[in-house]
């Protein structure tokens, strides 16, 4: 119950901050249980939290934390000038994404990009309170459309590392476990096309953990890695390579065995001596930071100065690398990344023959 101390017994409580109501983390679960004219019992009780549970997991975790601090962002937005985000306001929203297109003061203005993922987490966060943000209301939809008209640009893409570059990095890479593990990381990056996020969520087998986004079976052939995304599941085969050390299947192999991983998480953090794994599970900011460190000790690009430099590449680069340099039928390309058009596949390829199909001569001119 709300503290009321030094109020009048006849004034009603104050209403829960909504930005505190959960922490909007796990709304998802709390939003479910009995209806109030329904007797509980054991087994219902049971399948409100297999339900709650459930629920959880219709979004990863980093997911519900994003969309828990756009939440948390709309909420003081709305305290700081009067106004209540709730019950959810399309003239108020207006309003909002206005301010982070074009904020009076210190902030700096979002991306177009950056709004959008704002108004979906407002409105992932209106639903778990059982409301509903109506995005195509004219004050919201014509607002945006006109951010997008003034505000959008293309989108700032990052370097792709191709082999020459992966190369030079593996090179820098020293022969110890940390070694072994940082060469595995960055060979299937590359050769699974894989998002960073994808590459630590990788797990020795299937089920391995609750939190694993996929498992790797090691074959005869290479390596089939099964992903769970956005829209279900998918493969990656990735095949051998023509070298010992650039064959990311290798890399894996020789990683697992002295690492002597054979359950859990695959990538893994390794003790301070540098001696064995820990079961403890990388977060997607070390293939990051992998990448940053490994361009930098290899030296690519020196053109320019460091800062700048290393700001080209992130782990990003591994899947744009593989995108630019397999000289394959696009359609494998958009197959290993996992790509619904052939539209995203082509933003990931930084150099490729542009009029190698060409339609001009192909119907007659």
């Amino acid at each position: 119950m709300a503290e009321t101390h030094g109020k009048p017994h006849s004034q009603p409580p104050e209403r829960p901050d909504p930005c505190e109501e959960g922490g909007g983390v796990d709304l998802a679960g709390s939003a479910y249980a009995l209806p109030s004219h329904v007797a509980g019992s054991g087994t219902l009780d049971r399948l409100v939290e297999t339900a709650r549970d459930y629920a959880r997991a219709a979004a990863s975790e980093n997911t519900r934390l994003a969309y828990a601090k756009d939440w948390a962002h709309f909420a003081r937005w709305c305290r700081m000038r009067g106004a209540d985000p709730l019950p959810p306001s399309p003239e108020l929203v207006g309003l909002y994404i206005a301010d982070l297109a074009a904020p009076h003061g210190t902030p700096p203005a979002l991306s177009v990009s950056s709004i959008e993922r704002r108004l979906s987490g407002l409105g992932w966060a209106f639903a778990q309170r059982g409301e509903r943000l109506d995005r195509k209301d004219r004050h919201i939809a014509s607002v945006l459309a006109g951010i997008r008209r003034k505000h959008a640009r293309p989108p700032a893409q990052k370097e792709a590392i191709l082999p020459e570059d992966l190369r030079d990095m593996l090179a820098t890479l020293p022969h110890d476990l940390r070694g072994l593990r940082d060469r595995a990381i960055l060979l299937v990056g590359f050769a699974g096309g894989l998002r960073r996020s994808e590459i630590v969520s990788l797990d020795h087998g299937r089920d391995d953990t609750p939190d694993g986004g996929g498992w790797v079976d090691v074959l005869e052939g290479g390596a089939l890695i099964t992903l769970r995304g956005k829209t279900g599941w998918r493969e990656v085969e990735v095949a051998r390579g023509s070298s010992d050390q650039t064959c990311p299947v290798n890399a894996l192999s020789q990683w697992l065995h002295h690492a002597r991983i054979d359950f859990g998480p695959i990538f893994v953090a390794v003790s301070r001596n540098g001696g064995k794994a820990t079961s403890e599970r990388l977060s997607d900011k070390h293939v990051a930071r992998l990448v940053k460190s490994c361009v930098r000790d290899a030296g690519l690009r020196p053109e320019l100065p460091e800062k700048e430099r290393l700001a080209l590449f992130s782990g990003h680069s591994l899947r744009a690398g593989l995108a630019s340099s397999a000289e394959v039928d696009e359609r494998y390309v958009q197959k290993q990344l996992g790509h619904a058009s052939a539209e995203m596949t082509r933003r990931y390829q930084r150099r490729r023959d542009r009029f190698r199909v060409n339609l001009t001569k192909a119907a007659g001119l």
